[in-house]
């Protein structure tokens, strides 16, 4: 996944028909004409689709343009977790069946997999990864503590990040229960939560401000272009005639490099470098609590408030949960039982997290 300047992320389209058909599935449920309550109802679970993306020296190289869900995070724990009882579609040969199923055989069992996390640890300032051999190696038995890990801050467990997550989940399984026209094959739910003590709000205070000033979404005062989501890089300030060109230009290089690394690594995760840019973290000066006071009796006290919140503002926490990857979705005519049977299934796992 690549990062646009305009804070969109970009997803290669797969050869067909993956690639085609997810392309199809985004322009049917956003389409600016669509009248169907079913997909409008869905568009609120996906990330926004902005349309197809082209770099202007390959336009053969084709985008799909969503929005960043982990844009307005300061520290973003993501997890992304396959959903169903088969990671194979109706239409799949014998060997694709084989081959899905020996990479899971508890999937028609547990009826999800977890795909990969990333995990924001207060006490090291550092993330902590798993992969999908990660999620292949969890059974019956310990699934429940490998999904808990990552709603663990390396210091306590999130509680209110695990009921936040609970609500999101069920609007979604309701969405599932009262609708037949759609089965989802090898889709996941993506999450997201703001891992550092410091309240998202204070981040986004300086984008509602500089909204309200009028200034271009994407766009600092003084022309500043906000580019990455984790790590906040800022194009020095240029004319707003030169930005676009500068813009253009870095993704025109960017994407030979991107180019010729996925000839050697298939999912190969870069990010983009725009011509210019600097090097700071420009939200680290606003941190509620700085790393050298972790310590003493600050510690105990956040664990205090993170095991012991109130109901209320476990609910309000600062989550996201979506649907992503839909390379394989089909027209139906009848509920999408392995989707229901895996969402059900994760609710669960995730309520007896909460419960003990």
């Amino acid at each position: 996944i690549l990062q646009h300047p305009d804070g969109t992320v970009l997803k290669q389209l797969q050869p067909p028909p993956r690639g085609p058909r997810e392309e199809e599935f985004y322009n049917k449920v956003y389409d600016p004409n669509c009248c169907d309550s079913i997909l409008l109802e869905l568009r609120k679970y996906l990330p926004k689709y902005f349309g197809v993306w082209s770099p202007p020296t390959a336009p053969n190289g084709t985008y799909l343009k969503l929005e960043d869900v982990t844009r307005k995070f300061n520290k973003p724990c993501i997890m992304d977790v396959k959903i169903g009882q088969k990671s194979y579609d109706p239409y799949a040969s014998v060997e694709k069946i084989q081959q899905q199923v020996s990479k899971y055989p508890l999937m028609e069992e547990i009826g999800f997999l977890v795909l990969g996390m990333r995990v924001y640890h207060i006490s090291s300032d550092t993330y902590e990864t798993q992969n999908q051999h990660y999620g292949r190696s969890l059974t019956k038995e310990t699934v429940k503590d490998g999904i808990s890990k990552f709603f663990h801050s390396g210091y306590c467990l999130r509680k209110d990040v695990v009921a936040a997550s609970i609500q999101k989940i069920e609007k979604i399984l309701e969405w599932f229960e009262g609708q037949t026209q759609l089965n989802f094959y090898a889709s996941s739910l993506l999450f997201v939560y703001e891992g550092s003590c410091q309240a998202a709000t204070v981040r986004l205070s300086d984008v509602t401000l500089v909204e309200k000033r009028g200034v271009p979404k994407g766009l600092l005062p003084g022309g500043d272009v906000l580019e990455c989501n984790n790590n906040i890089h800022v194009i020095n300030s240029t004319e707003n005639g030169k930005i676009e060109a500068s813009v253009s230009k870095g993704l025109s290089k960017f994407y030979a490099l991107h180019k010729k690394s996925c000839s050697k690594r298939h999912h190969s995760q870069l990010s983009l470098k725009v011509e210019n840019l600097e090097q700071d973290n420009v939200w680290k000066r606003s941190t509620c609590i700085a790393q050298e006071h972790l310590n003493g009796n600050v510690l105990p006290q956040l664990e205090k408030v993170f095991y012991h919140m109130p109901a209320e503002t476990k609910e309000s926490a600062n989550v996201e949960v979506r649907m992503i990857d839909f390379a394989h979705v089909f027209p139906s005519n009848a509920k999408d039982e392995g989707y229901i049977y895996g969402l059900k299934n994760l609710i669960t796992v995730l309520q007896n997290i909460l419960d003990n």
